[in-house]
């Protein structure tokens, strides 16, 4: 039984979220999942709109709860790290995206003496496109939440 970490903004939740919760879930295997989600403040900084911190975690627990018949502990991010550098985990689930700071988190936890948490990189989910499925593409309309390109007229 493992402890498993993962956080994001899920905004929206599309299928490269999905593949970081499924892998995610995968990987605690009965243990404990606990899913980061950004406070409002820190996706305020983002280069598009984001839902409430509330309507982002229903949603996130509605996808947990709905394909995997569970429903995770969640926490607030207020930075990028969370909880990860203080408590211990088995396993960090990442995207290329957010890997360098899964990085910056177990040396930040070695400077404390802690073991390094296994980071478990789960790729880029493609659009029919063969980009990256993304929040911005979704919210600018070029694609779906599933990576269908949208015909613009």
């Amino acid at each position: 039984m493992s402890r498993v970490a993962v956080g994001g903004t899920f905004n929206p939740l599309h299928d490269g979220h999905r593949a970081l919760l499924t892998r995610a879930h995968q990987l605690s295997s009965g243990g404990e999942l606990l899913i980061g989600i950004t406070s409002n403040e820190m996706a305020g900084k983002k280069y598009h709109e984001v839902e409430d911190w509330e309507a982002r975690r229903q949603e996130v627990m509605a996808f947990m709860q709905d394909t995997f018949g569970i429903r995770p502990l969640t926490v607030r991010l207020d930075d990028p790290f969370g909880p990860t550098i203080y408590e211990d985990f088995d396993y960090l689930v990442v995207s290329p995206e957010t890997e360098p700071t899964a990085h910056l988190i177990n040396t930040r936890r070695a400077e404390q003496g802690k073991q390094p948490i296994n980071i478990e990189l789960v790729e880029y989910v493609l659009a029919g496109d063969g980009r990256p499925i993304s929040s911005t593409r979704v919210l600018r309309g070029e694609i779906d939440i599933h990576g269908n390109l949208l015909q613009h007229r």
